[in-house]
């Protein structure tokens, strides 16, 4: 039962299952999905309807227009889905299909083009129900292809609505493995599912934000997005044409030190060029999976403690697979032209100058430094005070290896890198392995050096190995 099924194989299984009926509407790509149950063999059983609304005024007619004209949005896919459905439901009577599970197949998709300038993305869903008398349930998520060849790229989409069909009605109840099967029979190199959602009464539990956590775990993408709403956002969305601005951490737990690298670095980050309006600038707290398995395997629990505590104070999260600080960067890059803005601590900006971190680039440490010092972005620098010798460093008197200096001074007087002047000296001797420690140990005074209701919070909740001691009363 484990051997993984081709897309012929679950195709027919689908197929031959007289419960399962539904439609295919994709656009943009071809009929490919539908094509592997037809050729699948008993697809009459399965299939009420498949069609292809290529021309957008014809597709218009049906769905209605969209705002600004853009047809491969998740907003025009979820119409999709609902239309198709509610047809069925308008035009097949319950009671002569009893037992049937409708579904709605969608897909609204561009592929490579032709001078390969633009590799391709889309939207994929599955609106379907379990049960007959159940409301229905949604999976949805957003495709980058990485072929480039339109007929591979789909081929691999054909796959994938293949697996996610058979998926949602095989493995609704283990998510994590319905996330694993998407890339049955498809290598990661060739598409990454940046954004999932899962949505339904099958669904009710479902954490979103751990599903996300499962892409960037299992190698389908590189980051994820959400909102402090727990919503998973398209990182094209957040990112687009925007200033970025990012700050990089544990946040186990968030430090009044972090909340002041991140406020004091925001307002250097404004007032140098001159931003006036913060619509124009995307702001992220940004968690890598290297530090969510700093201590062994990714604790889930751990993970959702943090970001719910990030969440509370209103933060934007992405959850990435860049170790190193230039991969992060050179993602932004992809998405704007805008200014990036990064807020550091000083031992963060020694490993940026460790040359071990580069040994597996071909450049080296002048290749990475190419990607994260690039034009139009900044480090903003946050002291650090050593515990041990109470020594304030700043980025004039850090040490970097020799042959390193003359490039670090570069950076420096170029303003690639400077320092935060007004942070508050009264955080300089907060650290957030000493606040974990007497959180554990039932020591008193560390509430202070969190932001306002992070305390609270994590008291109420049990987070980060806090337990309630039990006060019982003497009675003489």
């Amino acid at each position: 039962m484990n051997q993984k099924l081709t897309p012929k194989q679950k195709a027919l299984a689908i197929n031959l299952d007289s419960n399962i009926y539904g439609t295919f509407a994709e656009i943009g790509a071809g009929q490919e999905t539908v094509r592997h149950f037809f050729r699948a063999g008993g697809a009459s059983k399965t299939i009420a309807k498949a069609m292809s609304a290529y021309d957008k005024d014809f597709s218009d007619a049906i769905y209605g227009k969209e705002p600004k004209n853009r047809y491969v949005t998740q907003n025009r896919l979820r119409k999709m889905l609902r239309y198709e459905v509610a047809l069925i439901e308008e035009r097949l009577c319950r009671d002569n299909f009893p037992g049937r599970k409708f579904f709605s197949y969608a897909n609204t998709v561009t592929t490579i083009n032709f001078d390969k300038t633009l590799k391709g993305h889309g939207w994929v869903g599955l609106r379907f129900q379990l049960d007959e008398n159940q409301d229905y349930n949604e999976i949805v998520l957003h495709v980058k292809f990485n072929e480039n060849d339109a007929t591979l790229q789909q081929e691999t989409l054909g796959s994938l609505g293949v697996n996610l069909i058979y998926g949602a009605f095989n493995f609704s109840d283990n998510p994590r493995k319905l996330i694993e099967s998407l890339y049955d029979d498809i290598s990661t190199d060739n598409v990454e599912i940046d954004m999932i959602d899962f949505s339904g009464p099958d669904f009710a539990y479902v954490d979103n934000r751990l599903m996300s956590l499962q892409l960037v775990k299992n190698g389908m993408t590189d980051a994820v997005i959400f909102n402090s709403q727990g919503n998973n956002m398209l990182p094209a969305d957040v990112l687009y044409k925007k200033n970025i601005f990012a700050i990089r951490g544990s946040f186990r737990p968030v430090t009044l030190v972090n909340t002041d690298m991140f406020v004091k670095g925001l307002e250097m980050f404004k007032k140098d060029w001159g931003f006036a309006d913060d619509s124009e600038t995307e702001v992220l707290f940004e968690i890598t999976i290297s530090n969510l398995r700093a201590s062994g395997a990714i604790d889930e629990r751990d993970f959702l403690d943090r970001v719910d505590v990030l969440a509370k104070l209103g933060y934007t999260v992405i959850i990435s697979n860049f170790s190193e600080y230039y991969r992060l960067i050179d993602y932004f890059a992809n998405y704007t032209a805008g200014k990036i803005g990064v807020s550091m601590g000083v031992n963060n900006l020694l490993d940026v100058f460790d040359e071990n971190y580069y040994k597996n680039l071909s450049g080296g440490i002048l290749e990475a430094f190419g990607k994260f010092f690039r034009q139009d972005m900044r480090v903003y620098l946050y002291p650090y005070k050593d515990p041990e010798t109470h020594e304030l460093l700043t980025s004039n008197n850090l040490k970097v290896n020799d042959n390193l200096k003359e490039l670090y001074k570069y950076f420096k007087l170029n303003n690639r890198i400077v320092d935060i002047k007004n942070y508050n000296p009264d955080y300089s001797e907060i650290y957030s392995r000493e606040i974990l420690s007497k959180i554990a140990n039932h020591e008193e005074g560390w509430e202070l050096q969190l932001p306002f209701g992070v305390a609270e919070m994590i008291k109420e909740r049990g987070m980060f190995g806090y337990k309630e001691e039990l006060k019982l009363k003497e009675f003489s």
